[in-house]
């Protein structure tokens, strides 16, 4: 799995971390029930700290992407890979938004509004 992070980019890095593997996923470097690698691994291929990348796991554990096992490491879900697309797409879409001068608010009474 490669990764790159973009040290120019204004997010911080733990989302860029949880983005390049959403994305990895998605484009079908990584199915579910892969084992992704350790993460001191992935800190030193790309060059932050162990706890940047680890925070960035755990993001995505909590919306489901990944899961953490004992023993087992940390995997990639089952259905994880429409999950980290449809996530994407999302966050666009608010991205979207938020450079129209629209909120989250704002996002959810338009969804509520679609029959």
């Amino acid at each position: 799995m490669l990764l790159r992070l973009n040290v120019a980019d204004d997010h911080p890095l733990h989302e860029q971390v949880a983005g390049a593997i959403r994305r990895a996923i998605a484009e079908g470097e990584c199915a579910p029930g892969d084992r992704l690698p350790p993460a001191r691994d992935l800190s030193q291929a790309l060059g932050v700290n162990v706890n940047t990348v680890l925070r960035g796991l755990r993001a995505l554990r909590d919306e489901g992407v990944l899961e953490f096992r004992r023993g087992r490491g940390v995997t990639v879900a089952r259905a994880a890979d429409e999950r980290a697309a449809l996530l994407d797409r999302v966050r666009d879409v608010v991205a979207d938004a938020a450079r129209l001068g629209y909120g989250k608010d704002d996002i959810i009474d338009m969804i509520r509004g679609i029959p």
